[in-house]
């Protein structure tokens, strides 16, 4: 199994020699199999955890890592089973919200005890995301900004500069719709993305304590607060901003139309970076702006989604999962698999370089500088995953059908009431 990991890893080149005080500090032999599941399946993603699992293997002569990874969307519905039944040793998953089903299901092991390593100090900012009851339950090792990621040579073209107010925004895809493109790129299939205009639009119409009680089941769906929210929205619906059909096409199908120029931009996470730049877009094409402001009474927050592994309660080696997971939040490998080479995401430990890829860059200090209102996990992280499920199945009903608003936030508020009430 040595031999099979390294043959089909794309290294990083994390080396031994970089996690040497790693390795010291836990000198302990690990032995037998470490069995790790994974959902980064994008290209991306899988080489950096090729990578990990692969230097990890080599810095632990008589550890077997065993590595398997499965599609991202396969996975959000395969988890609780591979979980349940002989369950791995480390998985991937998400933090905050997302993790409660399976803390209080009790199939996340309680790593409180790993916290307390002083290797962990550096990661204080994220504690509470992985907090639930009192108890940890995960560790973070990516986080990344969302924004909008636009065409500059198109924007140039057109005369066109980043928009800062929604008024902009709005004059801006006026302009773009008038030369026979469209705005916005979007691929809504698997619904989530729907959930990222949403977290927006309303977090800038209404602002982030709002937003974020309305995730927490404390505000009815028919507040007019969210039908103004709803309303900036249909602004852009009704102008035809966003592609054709675009809720038969997963994000990735929605990139074709973003790098052929028949869309001038995507709101998406930085994660989609690597793609743009792989389907042919240079730097030079390509640019990005913080969504613009709504209502100017209430300050900026951001969608900052944080990654997590976790260790399942039915691993079998727990001391080798511990270890990885210590591995994985190190300052040395934090920085290497979160390079713009790599997930070109932005790491959690406070002791990794960020780099000086240039829209890590921007996003760092977009959610350094710029993010006052506070930092959303996002739409299916900050709801409860049966309210998440069936707010996106509405978002992109809404988008669709936009004349079915007053039906879809009814049904929303039945199930806002029957989870929370």
């Amino acid at each position: 199994m040595h031999s099979m990991i390294k043959a089909t890893v794309a290294s990083l080149a994390l080396g031994v020699a970089a996690t040497s005080a790693f390795a010291d500090a836990h000198a302990a032999p690990l032995e037998g199999t470490l069995r790790i599941v994974s959902d980064m399946s994008n290209p991306a993603p899988r080489a950096a955890m090729e990578g990990m699992a692969a230097d990890f293997d080599a810095l632990h002569p008589d550890l077997t890592v065993e590595l398997e990874i499965v599609d991202r969307e396969a996975w959000k519905t395969q988890i609780r089973n591979a979980l349940s039944a002989n369950p791995p040793d480390v998985v991937n998953w998400y933090a905050a919200t997302r993790m409660t089903p399976y803390v209080d299901a009790g199939l996340f092991m309680d790593i409180s005890d790993l916290w307390e390593d002083p290797a962990m100090a550096d990661l204080a900012s994220t504690k509470g995301a992985m907090t639930l009851n009192d108890a940890q339950w995960g560790v973070p090792y990516t986080y990344y900004q969302w924004g909008v990621y636009y065409r500059k040579d198109i924007y140039e073209e057109l005369g066109l500069n980043e928009p800062a107010t929604w008024e902009e925004e709005l004059a801006n895809c006026q302009a773009i719709l008038d030369s026979g493109r469209k705005c916005y790129t979007i691929g809504s299939k698997f619904l989530w993305t729907a959930g990222g205009w949403f977290d927006y639009i309303n977090s800038r119409t209404n602002g982030y304590e709002f937003h974020i009680a309305l995730a927490s089941g404390e505000v009815e769906w028919t507040d007019d607060r969210v039908r103004a929210t709803f309303a900036n929205w249909r602004q852009l619906i009704d102008m035809g901003a966003f592609i054709d059909d675009h809720q038969s096409m997963s994000w990735q199908d929605a990139i074709p139309p973003f790098l052929n120029g028949e869309a001038a931009a995507y709101l998406m996470g930085n994660f989609a970076v690597a793609a743009f730049r792989d389907g042919g877009l240079t730097d030079d094409q390509l640019d990005f702006y913080q969504f613009p402001t709504i209502n100017p009474d209430v300050a900026p927050a951001e969608d900052a989604p944080t990654d997590t592994f976790h260790i399942p309660s039915g691993a079998e080696n727990v001391d080798a999962a511990k270890a990885f997971l210590l591995y994985v939040t190190s300052p040395d490998v934090q920085s290497a698999i979160n390079a713009g080479d790599a997930l070109g995401q932005l790491p959690v430990n406070a002791a990794a370089t960020v780099s000086d890829d240039k829209f890590i860059q921007e996003g760092f200090d977009m959610l350094s500088n710029n993010a006052s209102g506070g930092i959303m996990q996002f739409f299916d992280r900050d709801f409860s995953a049966e309210m998440a499920s069936s707010g996106m199945e509405g978002l992109q009903e809404f988008m669709v059908f936009p004349d079915n608003l007053d039906d879809i936030l009814e049904r929303l508020e039945e199930t806002r009431q029957r989870i929370y009430e």
